[in-house]
């Protein structure tokens, strides 16, 4: 049995295609892990609603906590980090992480950038170390093998590589870095594009997604392995 962490971002309660004004990247997202579960019905599902339910945002306490070795934390020290250990603790569970990431303003919603910054967690999925040689930074999640599917949306068209909006593209790169940086380099996309024209081409676009979802599913569910992940301690 493998474990799916199903993240969605989007401010839209609902899902576009079933609700009035819903979100295409919980449409799309809900689409996947639908797939996931028929292909793979033993499998366990994890979910995480940042859109209504956003990190907070880190503070100097967070900061002050984080870069203190846990032997010396005090108690309100493990009190600031409690959230940030729970996000932590999921990904290390999740063997195949799902989000869903519309693109707000050419850049991930807030509440997705306030998730990345609470799991960029010093000692848990990256290491330190001034004295090394070479780069001080090392990624700590890279022998667990996870893979990552970013689904997203975007008001525009023409963001993917090569094309005419790809310079203003800040969503996939921006989740790719940060991913790669703890050490979870397969990353797959697949976005929607024409929400604001909301034409055919946004119905075309919402086809061929959920076509493209449809052969991921089928690709990663035939080589999916389960490494029964095993929750790090806290050694930061």
């Amino acid at each position: 049995m493998a474990t799916l962490l199903h993240l969605d971002a989007s401010a839209r309660p609902g899902r576009s295609g079933v609700d009035p004004h819903g979100s295409h990247s919980r449409r799309l997202s809900a689409h996947f892990v639908e797939q996931w579960r028929l292909a793979r019905p033993a499998d366990r599902i994890l979910y995480r609603d940042l859109g209504q339910h956003p990190p907070h945002p880190v503070t100097g306490d967070w900061i002050h906590a984080a870069f203190t070795k846990p032997e010396a934390r005090e108690p309100w020290m493990h009190d600031a980090l409690a959230e940030s250990d729970a996000l932590v603790d999921e990904l290390l569970e999740a063997d195949l992480i799902v989000a869903g990431v519309p693109m707000y303003n050419f850049g991930v919603p807030a509440g997705f950038k306030a998730y990345i910054d609470n799991i960029v967690r010093v000692g848990r999925t990256f290491g330190f170390d001034r004295s090394r040689q070479g780069l001080p930074y090392w990624p700590m999640l890279t022998d667990m093998h996870k893979r990552l599917v970013v689904l997203g949306s975007r008001g525009d068209y023409g963001y993917e590589p090569g094309q005419r909006m790809a310079h203003a593209n800040h969503v996939e790169p921006h989740i790719r870095t940060v991913f790669g940086y703890l050490g979870i380099e397969d990353v797959h996309g697949i976005a929607v594009e024409y929400d604001e024209f909301g034409d055919e081409r946004l119905q075309r676009s919402l086809t061929q997604a959920e076509r493209d979802i449809d052969s991921l599913v089928e690709a990663l569910a035939a080589s999916q392995k389960t490494t029964h992940n095993i929750v790090a301690p806290i050694h930061d």
